[in-house]
């Protein structure tokens, strides 16, 4: 029972993170703006905008160390050795006094004083409830008449809405637990896990601050042999952005520029119009190697692009 109160204690934790990174991509948006504004301004303007500019990107990287030390601190939640350190992390966050995490840490520190009896009523309580959120979207793609229809979209919807859940593009259980519905025997059950994975790793690849994380999901995205990856990988290829990968000596400010080539890379297998006509708009990309990248495919492949190369197999889903 004290495992579902420290469930919720790191699920805590991780929104608090998400809140957080919500600032730190309004910024990337802020600069993005101010980088297109610049073009165009007058000199006394571009002072500022540079000024601005300075002042975002500090902010960023304030933003980066507050999410890795609240990603950190529920990670700590469930690796704590023994009931002593578990009991004094719980007393660290309750100290920092924080309205969404308090709760739950009560919760938890509540469990762990309970008396046998009391957790063994709770714990038969939980397991006459318990269902994850993404086990209940699958069982909706094996019973619901509007999700087994041939009409894709109420699947595509419910994935869209799915991924869109505050916290759910963070829950790295949920993501699991579609991702092992790709092998499922039931080919609408795929479809609708294909569609949502796909929608959690476009959030994860275009979103989140840290693009190691966001680099591991475009490399996923990649390999889900579903159609619908294909405009996603489009919008990663088009959207040159920066983030932060933890160094040395912390966070460091890096592109997304191998994320970018892991898309390129991908686009040029699925050989659609749709891949050749992303590729053909990169002939002026501020990154060298996507330009070049981009050029040799192009030059390799002249003709139009009209399906999967031969090479990679059927990347349409099985049934």
């Amino acid at each position: 029972m004290i495992g579902i109160g420290l469930r919720q204690v790191q699920e805590a934790l991780n929104r608090k993170a998400d809140e957080i990174q919500r600032e730190f991509v309004a910024a990337s948006e802020r600069l993005e703006e101010i980088g297109r504004k610049m073009l165009e301004a007058a000199e006394d303007e571009r002072r500022q905008m540079r000024a601005e500019q300075t002042a975002l990107r500090e902010r960023q990287q304030v933003l980066a160390e507050e999410i890795n030390v609240w990603r950190e601190r529920g990670r700590r939640v469930l690796t704590r050795p023994g009931q002593v350190s578990l009991r004094a992390h719980l007393n660290e966050l309750l100290a920092l006094e924080d309205p969404g995490v308090t709760p739950a840490v009560k919760h938890a520190i509540y469990l762990l004083d309970a008396p046998e009896e009391e957790l063994e009523r709770l714990s038969a309580s939980a397991e006459r409830s318990v269902e994850t959120p993404a086990g209940r979207l699958l069982k909706r793609a094996r019973t619901e008449y509007d999700m087994r229809g041939t009409d894709p979209g109420p699947r595509l919807r419910s994935a869209v809405e799915f991924a869109n859940r505050a916290g759910m593009a963070q829950d790295d259980d949920a993501l699991q637990e579609i991702e092992a519905a790709l092998q499922d025997a039931d080919p609408l059950v795929r479809e609708t896990a294909a569609l949502t994975a796909i929608q959690i790793h476009k959030f994860r690849s275009l979103r989140i601050a840290d693009l190691d994380l966001a680099h591991k999901s475009t490399q996923r995205l990649a390999q889900i042999k579903y159609p619908a990856a294909i405009p996603v990988l489009v919008e990663i290829l088009e959207k040159p952005r920066t983030g932060y990968v933890n160094g040395t000596k912390g966070p460091e400010e890096r592109d997304n520029g191998r994320s970018r080539m892991v898309a390129l890379l991908r686009l040029v297998e699925w050989h659609t119009g749709e891949a050749q006509k992303a590729l053909r708009a990169r002939q002026f990309d501020r990154d060298p190697n996507i330009v070049k990248a981009a050029a040799r495919a192009l030059d390799l492949f002249p003709g139009e692009w009209t399906g999967p190369l031969t090479p990679t197999g059927s990347l349409r889903p099985r049934g």
